[in-house]
């Protein structure tokens, strides 16, 4: 299905709009051409619109979520159970990474995760290295590391310039959530 034969590694990232929406974008183009797509989102559990849509698309992508970012409003540091969902997390994209059943494999919030400790750049490193020749491998989430932005194959960086939630709009079913 993979048209060079090569998956490369893609990051989105940056403190603007569109992180996900252009990870998830992605992987409706990829099952759009026939591929199959493995979705792990990390501290999400808020019940966005875009997984309603995802559901509809299953088989061809399948999405499962580890853990929250309520140790985030609240202001304190990860509790266990926090550290036990994303190290879950890692493990079972892992899994689909390797398995030879995914031509894209997505994880969302990555970069976020290793930001508040929840895992190591080492840990992503990793999982770089082991990325199968042929799977597409997107990470996305404010924050990332310089080392994982120097060994991906390719980076945007979604910048704020305006944003209305400076006026007080909050987030709106369908566009934010």
């Amino acid at each position: 299905m993979n048209c060079t034969g090569k998956g490369f590694i893609q990051v989105y990232t940056g403190n603007g709009k569109g992180k996900t929406t252009a990870a998830f974008g992605l992987a409706l183009r990829a099952a759009g051409a026939g591929m199959k797509i493995f979705i792990v989102q990390l501290m999400k559990d808020y019940p966005y619109s875009e997984l309603e849509s995802l559901q509809r698309l299953q088989p061809e992508i399948e999405l499962e979520h580890f853990g929250n970012d309520a140790f985030v409003f609240r202001k304190e540091p990860p509790g266990k159970e926090d550290l036990h969902a994303a190290r879950q997390a890692l493990v079972r994209g892992r899994q689909a990474m390797l398995s030879g059943q995914y031509d894209l494999v997505v994880f969302d919030e990555i970069c976020v995760a290793i930001y508040f400790g929840l895992l190591s750049v080492q840990d992503v490193l990793k999982l770089m290295d082991e990325k199968p020749v042929i799977v597409e491998l997107i990470l996305t989430g404010r924050y990332c590391p310089a080392e994982i932005i120097t060994r991906a194959d390719l980076v945007s960086e979604m910048r704020e310039v305006k944003h209305y939630y400076q006026q007080g709009v909050m987030a709106r079913k369908g566009f934010e959530c």
